[in-house]
């Protein structure tokens, strides 16, 4: 295998894609991803909450959030918006931010939305992560965060 092949594929391994189907309409699923007011409802793994959520929707807008583990441990996450394409595709950027303020490894995440006659498929991509371990960990934190929305999608 050459070298080109074997980075390609090496890429491939720390990417991250994720679908579901949302018995709710596409453009209340895009609001929910971009309304401060409908985050705090849904993002974060099961048991987190998220008491700070500041979100400038809008390409070149930037984004912070604080997920609050049930031990009570802060995670504080931020990016950049880069594409948004109402009500069918997010592009931002995605960091984790250190007690000091540094920024983790920048990786990127593209949410498409395409609607199912009233229910909405969502595609969601994150990548590129460091390691294989990292990818696994965000599957785990995004699969949970997308099963709260769709409970949240249910009631509201």
């Amino acid at each position: 295998m050459d070298t080109q092949n074997s980075a390609a594929i090496e890429s491939a391994e720390r990417e991250l894609v994720i679908t579901r189907i949302f018995d709710a309409p596409r453009e209340l699923v895009f609001k929910a991803w971009t309304d401060p007011a409908h985050l705090v409802h849904w993002f974060g793994p099961r048991g987190f909450s998220l008491p700070s959520c500041k979100l400038d929707s809008r390409p070149a807008g930037n984004w912070r959030c604080c997920m609050l583990s049930p031990e009570g441990r802060e995670h504080w996450v931020r990016g950049t918006f880069r594409e948004i394409v109402e009500p069918e595709r997010l592009v931002f950027s995605w960091a984790h931010e250190n007690p000091n303020g540094t920024l983790e490894h920048e990786t990127l995440v593209a949410v498409t939305l395409v609607d199912l006659g009233g229910k909405t498929k969502l595609t969601l991509r994150h990548a590129i992560f460091e390691s294989i371990p990292a990818r696994d960990e965000h599957h785990n934190g995004w699969t949970s965060s997308l099963e709260r929305l769709a409970e949240y999608l249910a009631v509201i």
